[in-house]
């Protein structure tokens, strides 16, 4: 179980919530990604709300702001910097949006600020809505004295008015006239008020009794605006507008933990500017320059700020959803994800909504290999199914069927482990996997007979699956029990060097069973490679690396030179190798959202127009049945005279795999060592018609042949069925393990036809 220092830990991985450049460089956090996206589609009150949101008093500041952000902007990396200021300028020149501010409830602490410059004002805007009783001291006639000596082609002096009246509707309080310079100002201020501001922008405080530097300034720290004098703050002294306000705003916090006597410093170390862990990839991005205003003097027009701000890369990283179909189709990112699967953890009593979050994901690594902080979603997912296992909350509907096609590939139907007819002992034995056994049993057959002829000593066949289905699906005791199996099975043959044919296979034995010695089918026949078969294919070939290979450089390369040597062109997908995708079949995804496994699939296949050729069978069914040509490693040397253009073979249904399975013992059983199989069960042999719409349906629902074959039977035998008058129909329902199916059947001949089938994959528990 994930706990909250780990939750903590692991979402401070994804970066995807960091802000962007432009923020994180602004001393106030103004965010101009935000502000670009509302200018760029034309929402102006939006943008106001985000200046109000960050910038105080922002008919003012939006004015003036010099916008260092600038310098950070990554659009500068592709033709200039987001001219940002020059939006700010573009926004607060339309009509602002009604604002209604309300402050906090009052304090009683009443708090003075000498000069009423850009700092001070800031300083007041934040004090008032905390609810103090804040004073402004002037020395002019007019607030904003200083601000009011700009140009009011900058800064127009109805613009300045509107904030002060803003600030006295928040109760602060205008006194001109004062003399804040003079001596004992300071003293006779703190005899009235609880603390007092020297804002250096407007007042030089020359007369204050404050510790000074060499040069005879005050001495201010000024990211927090401390003096030598307790109640006594300062800020401003700064010629950045932006930076004014800045120091203000964060005097002001100071001033307000000074009177609430609390840490005046502690956890604000991201006030001011600060470096972003975001990462923006400039790939793809076309270089493209700033937008000139037609009118420098006036700035931007409405148009022109809405293209300049289009050029804002909105600024994100989302890596992973790049590249997964997974983590696009749930709407949201690891950081977002991994909270939703703690939360799914932490449950007693209720729905668990983040299931299929959960038991979708294909478990395959590619999102960590493109993080730029190597978050692994496929982990968290990983541990999320051992935990629901452990604790009883795995939906049985999960992954029922795969772990149903693991006990198959278990059974006596298939599994298998023999030496080499005619010998006693074996230097190898081959592993094929159960998957190319379902998907080309005749290959099988074919690459064994070769092994034989080729490799001495002797070379033994194991038929059987390594587990992965009851590993990904996070069933430890399953997967632990199968690794048991398999080792004992190894010693009992005398321990020989396995030769494995499925990656999956061969991920699961260097990390399970790192014991026993394995080698790649592929490197055995780089050793002794077979004729290649002359094939209708469209060169280059597109290899398509399966996930489970990710970190297999050696293999990759391996299953490279067995095509070139073969006189074949290769291309690489822009996703292949250490970043190569899930075919939608791996972490079971096709078991619990066989949608989101077509997409995964069809993505795959669009990579590229060219064939694929790949060395996983699933993969390449998969991609088959996207409609893709595709054709397995193993179609160049051991064609299948079926099938002239192998890149059009179709995928076996599930049917058809079990029955591979099976029939494919019972093939080297007989012909290799002369022994005949047991004869089918009752069920077996009863004879079924069926459509090629409803088979296709069949293998959409994970529905055997078999399967319908028992609840026949089962109806058959005793009677226990639903007969529909108009159409003739029986309907009939069997549960021949926590599986209901359904089977709607007309009696013909000397068998069955087959209507409609359905299957209910839960446990229906009786009173």
């Amino acid at each position: 179980m994930i706990d909250q220092k780990e939750l903590r830990k692991l979402e401070s991985r994804c970066i995807q919530e960091e802000p962007p450049w432009c923020s994180a460089a602004c001393p106030l956090h103004v965010n101009g990604r935000d502000l670009a996206r509302h200018i760029g589609r034309g929402r102006w009150e939006e943008a106001w709300k985000v200046l109000r949101r960050s910038m105080p008093l922002p008919q003012i500041l939006g004015r003036i702001c010099d916008a260092p952000c600038q310098e950070r902007c990554k659009r500068n990396e592709a033709g200039g910097a987001i001219r940002i200021g020059a939006l700010e300028r573009a926004c607060v020149r339309t009509e602002p949006p009604k604002n209604r501010v309300l402050p906090l409830p009052a304090k009683a602490k009443k708090i003075a600020l000498a000069g009423s410059g850009l700092s001070s004002l800031t300083a007041a805007w934040d004090l008032a809505r905390k609810g103090y009783t804040v004073t402004v001291l002037e020395s002019e006639d007019l607030p904003g004295a200083s601000l009011r000596q700009l140009s009011p082609g900058l800064l127009p002096v109805d613009a300045l008015d509107a904030e002060i009246a803003a600030l006295t509707g928040l109760g602060v309080r205008f006194e001109l006239g004062m003399d804040p310079d003079s001596e004992k100002f300071a003293d006779s201020c703190l005899k009235t008020f609880d603390a007092v501001y020297l804002g250096l922008d407007a007042v030089g405080g020359l007369g204050w009794d404050l510790e000074r530097n060499d040069n005879g300034a005050i001495r201010v720290d000024t990211q927090f605006g401390l003096t030598s004098r307790a109640a006594v703050f300062a800020g401003g002294r700064i010629a950045s507008p932006v930076w004014q306000a800045a120091q203000g705003r964060w005097a002001a916090a100071t001033m307000d933990r000074f009177l609430q006597r609390v840490s005046q410093t502690a956890g604000r170390d991201k006030e001011g500017p600060f470096e972003t862990r975001l990462f923006t990839s400039l790939e793809d991005v076309v270089s493209l320059p700033a937008v000139s205003a037609a009118d420098p003097l006036a700035g931007y027009s409405r148009s022109e700020a809405q293209s300049e701000a289009q050029r804002c890369l909105q600024c994100e990283c989302l890596e992973c959803v790049k590249v997964c179909v997974y983590l696009e189709k749930f709407g949201a990112y690891p950081k977002k994800y991994a909270r939703e699967v703690y939360n799914n953890l932490s449950i007693v009593m209720g729905e668990h909504k983040a299931n299929r979050l959960i038991n979708s994901c294909s478990l395959c690594g590619l999102c960590q290999q493109v993080c730029p902080t190597d978050f692994a979603m496929q982990d968290l997912c990983l541990q999320a199914r051992r935990t629901m296992v452990d604790k009883g909350k795995m939906p049985p509907s999960a992954h029922e069927f795969a772990l149903l096609d693991m006990a198959f590939s278990q059974s006596e139907r298939f599994a298998l482990a023999r030496h080499q007819p005619g010998r006693e002992s074996s230097t190898h034995l081959f592993f094929p996997g159960c998957q190319l056994c379902a998907s080309a049993p005749g290959q099988v057959e074919a690459v064994y007979a070769h092994l034989r002829s080729t490799l001495t000593g002797g070379v033994g066949l194991m038929l059987g699956c390594c587990g992965a289905p009851a590993h990904w699906a996070g069933r430890r005791d399953q997967f632990e029990g199968q690794a048991v199996h398999i080792q004992a099975q190894w010693d009992a043959l005398g321990r020989p060097r396995m030769i494995l044919a499925c990656s999956s296979c061969i991920r699961m034995f260097k990390d399970h069973l790192p014991m026993i010695p394995t080698v790649s089918l592929w490197s055995v026949l780089e050793e002794d490679r077979p004729a290649a078969a002359t094939m209708r294919l469209l060169f280059p070939l597109a290899v398509h690396d399966p996930c489970t290979t990710r970190f297999e450089t050696e293999l990759q390369d391996c299953v490279r030179r067995l095509i070139m040597d073969c006189g074949l062109e290769v291309e690489e997908l822009s996703l292949g190798r250490k970043i190569t995708e899930c075919c939608g079949f791996g972490g079971l995804m096709q078991n619990a959202d066989p949608e989101l496994a077509e997409m995964a699939t069809h993505c795959r296949a669009e990579r590229s127009e060219a064939d694929y050729i790949t060395y996983c069978a699933m993969c390449r069914d998969n991609l088959a049945a996207d409609g893709k040509r595709a054709v397995h490693l193993l179609d160049l040397f051991f064609p299948d005279s079926r099938h002239p253009d192998p890149a059009m073979r179709p995928r076996p249904d599930w049917s058809q795999r079990f029955e591979n399975r099976a029939r494919l013992k019972a093939r080297l059983l007989q012909n290799l060592w002369h022994e005949v199989t047991d004869k089918m069960k009752a069920h077996q042999s009863i004879r079924l018609e069926i459509s090629p719409e409803v088979a296709a349906q069949m293998d959409r629902r994970r529905i055997l042949i078999e399967d319908l074959q028992q609840v026949i039977r089962h109806a058959e035998a005793g009677g226990d069925r639903l007969f529909h008058p108009p159409s003739g129909r029986f309907k009939a329902a069997y549960a021949p393990y926590k599986v209901t199916f359904w089977v709607e059947y007309t009696p013909s001949g000397k068998g069955f036809v087959v209507h409609n089938a359905y299957a209910h994959r839960m446990e229906v528990i009786g009173p």
